[in-house]
């Protein structure tokens, strides 16, 4: 079984999308960032189920859609998932670091 790690970059990223969308509606905030999170919960069984990041293209760099974003993980070892990033698919991921 592997064990998913959020990074900072990516607790700070939920943080923003929640700060942002909650301008709007809080509720419908709290809602993107569980749908976010519960979208990771099958890499826990199935760690290559995301497709490699084209603008990366490294095998062990993958990525899930959630909606708008780009959840963006890395395979670490056959034990452990660290979560980069999530991304709005709108904007340019050449522009982050990761």
């Amino acid at each position: 079984m592997v064990r998913i790690n959020w990074t900072k970059l990516a607790v700070s990223d939920l943080l923003n999308i929640y700060e942002y969308i909650s301008k709007d509606s809080k509720r419908y905030a709290e809602m993107q960032v569980v749908r976010i999170k519960v979208s990771t919960k099958v890499l826990v069984l199935f760690p290559l189920s995301g497709k490699v990041v084209a603008e990366i293209d490294q095998k062990e760099i993958r990525e899930l859609i959630e909606g708008k974003y780009r959840i963006i993980y890395k395979l670490v070892s056959p034990t452990q998932i660290d979560i980069l990033t999530v991304h709005h698919s709108a904007r340019d991921l050449s522009m982050r670091k990761l």
